[in-house]
């Protein structure tokens, strides 16, 4: 997570003489070098998975807290905690492709000096985290839920904003997802494979959040020594919201619930995206984030 107390940058850019940021930069490159695994060699795929068990938290599922979970039997169960559990590794493999392509584009290029070393590092264990999810995905459900995101509108065409806009998105992908890496890999209720998969992606993502979170505060204070209009400040903050509130919602998938033999899945998703404690669960997936961001003043407590 993203340390309570983020201290100011103490450089309008990242490419700056910051000691701070070169020195977790450094960090977590020894880290990441200690922490190397061969994917291909890590993992030994069990032939099968068994489909009466569960394959996620039933705390983590879409319909928890709300009077539809109680009504569903052992083997619903099951089979909705198999689905989400595909379509959660399928965000999983969309979600780190784009962002492959977008630290690809940065990285070695001006303004980007310092941390591309570290870019060399995060590109090669993205890459490795979207095989692994892909092949859990292929091997075991027989397919990858189609990407449905759509590009939001409203991004701004400023670079400097595009970049921080790049970089919040990414932190706030990698926030989510670690949620529920971190409930999934300490669940012994789950197979040996699910969890092992959920641990590695934690250990992985616990170095890309500690720098995504001081990179976006830089990036971030540079904008403002620059001089960032409150009108741009507005449109900037309605943008996070809105990308806040489609990853969200891409957790609710019409097509899992129809694998799982639930009817009618796109209005169930309506209904339960409308639900009281879905709305307190959503909280709680995104506090940190939100947290974070209220912290260094992207947001505020009245957003």
């Amino acid at each position: 997570m993203c340390p309570p107390n983020t201290p100011p940058a103490r450089a309008a850019t990242a490419t700056a003489d910051d000691t701070e940021f070169r020195t977790l930069l450094d960090r977590l490159s020894d880290k990441a070098t200690a922490d190397y695994y061969n994917p291909f060699t890590t993992f030994d795929w069990p032939a099968t998975i068994p489909t009466d068990e569960l394959w996620m938290s039933p705390e983590l599922l879409s319909l928890h807290g709300t009077e539809l979970m109680d009504e569903l039997s052992t083997a619903q169960l099951q089979a909705l905690s198999r689905w989400e559990s595909v379509n959660f590794y399928s965000l999983n493999v969309h979600g780190i492709r784009e962002l492959l392509i977008e630290v690809t584009r940065r990285v070695h290029t001006p303004g980007f000096e310092l941390p591309s070393e570290f870019f060399h590092h995060f590109i090669g264990e993205e890459n490795d985290h979207m095989w692994f999810f892909a092949t859990f995905c292929l091997k075991y459900a027989g397919k990858i839920y189609p990407d449905k995101s759509v590009k939001l509108p409203g991004a701004p065409r400023d670079p400097d904003i595009e970049n921080f806009l790049v970089f919040a998105r990414i932190l706030v992908f990698e926030q989510i997802v670690d949620h529920y890496n971190v409930q999934l890999a300490a669940d012994r209720r789950l197979h040996p494979t699910v969890r092992h998969i959920n641990r590695l992606h934690h250990q992985d993502e616990s170095r890309h959040i500690a720098f995504g979170c001081r990179l976006v505060h830089l990036l971030w204070e540079r904008l403002l020594d620059r001089g960032l209009d409150e009108a741009a400040r507005h449109e900037l903050r309605g943008y996070l919201g809105r990308y806040l509130t489609t990853s969200i919602e891409s957790l609710y998938n019409p097509a899992a619930y129809r694998d799982a033999g639930l009817p009618d899945g796109f209005a169930l998703r309506r209904r339960l995206l409308a639900h009281p404690a879905r709305q307190a669960a959503h909280s709680k997936v995104l506090h940190k984030t939100t947290g974070f961001l209220n912290r260094i003043g992207v947001f505020d407590d009245h957003r």
